[in-house]
């Protein structure tokens, strides 16, 4: 199966203000991006010297779901996501009403990313409960049967380790049908891209080379090939920032994705100038990356 490249949008509801936010969303559906995100998380994230992510206390970050509901207003025509939403912030039958609503609003552009959630000291300082990474997976992959039986039955009894469905009944559904595309994100080669390959439509990685992004869709390959689903239908898709200093290695970055696969790439763009980075990531990679 082959899949025509799309290029999306991502700005995340961090450091920011919700009237920059409309900037930039405004900006992407006008530039002709196929599809624009925002990140899930509750606090703002930066990247240590030893490469881990702390918080820093005066940044203000918005609610994912709630903005992604803003997004579906001011924007027309382009698809909309959180990339990735964390599994373990919502319960998954509370999330499928959060994600239908959505979907309805925007009247069916909606990209349903889903992970399952890593970032601890979130949930430490918010008194979540945070599981092992073994719980975690096995949640994220209990939370794709809920949000599948919640979005296509009538009535959706199931019965789980971590979750239950007793006559639950979910209305409206979303508008897409039977459900609207399910990205999973993650890199974990022996749990989470086995869960990729039983539930999702598109797979999602973030920040990794390309020789290494290849390495981990051929295990995503095996992983399908083990539960009896043809590879081909995931899609492939990977985040990269977009380099305004550097913009001609942005796009080498790109084409060497899309050369090992990936038809759905993600730009970042950031700061006060974000704006102004859209207009030059599209000028830069709509054209030569989508033919």
């Amino acid at each position: 199966m082959i899949y025509p490249v799309r290029v999306g949008l991502k700005y995340a509801p961090m450091a920011t203000t919700p009237v920059r936010m409309r900037e930039v969303w405004t900006a992407a559906d006008q530039a002709g991006f196929d599809h624009l995100w925002i990140m899930d998380h509750f606090m703002p994230l930066v990247r240590s010297a030893t490469g881990w992510y702390q918080f820093e206390p005066a940044d203000p970050v918005f609610e994912a779901w709630t903005t992604l509901a803003a997004m579906a207003e001011v924007t027309k025509r382009i698809r909309i996501g959180v990339n990735v939403t964390g599994n373990l912030y919502r319960y998954p039958s509370v999330l499928a009403k959060t994600a239908a609503t959505v979907d309805q609003f925007s009247g069916g552009r909606l990209e349903f990313g889903i992970g399952a959630s890593w970032a601890e000291f979130e949930f430490t300082s918010l008194g979540i409960p945070f599981p092992p990474a073994r719980e975690r997976i096995e949640r994220l992959a209990e939370a794709c049967e809920v949000l599948k039986l919640l979005w296509t039955r009538d009535v959706a009894s199931y019965e789980g380790r971590y979750y239950r469905l007793d006559g639950a009944i979910s209305e409206p559904k979303p508008v897409q049908k039977p459900y609207p595309p399910l990205w999973i994100g993650g890199a974990g080669e022996k749990r989470t891209l086995r869960v990729v390959a039983q539930h999702a439509d598109v797979w999602n990685v973030v920040g990794a080379p390309p020789d290494e992004a290849l390495r981990l869709s051929r295990v995503l390959d095996a992983h399908c090939d083990e539960v009896g689903r043809d590879p081909a239908e995931i899609r492939r898709s990977i985040g990269l920032p977009f380099r305004p200093e550097d913009p001609d290695r942005t796009l080498r970055d790109a084409e060497a994705l899309v050369e090992r696969g990936f038809t759905e790439l993600l730009v970042t763009v950031k700061g006060d100038d974000a704006p102004r980075q859209v207009d030059a990531a599209a000028e830069l990679l709509l054209r030569k990356l989508r033919g």
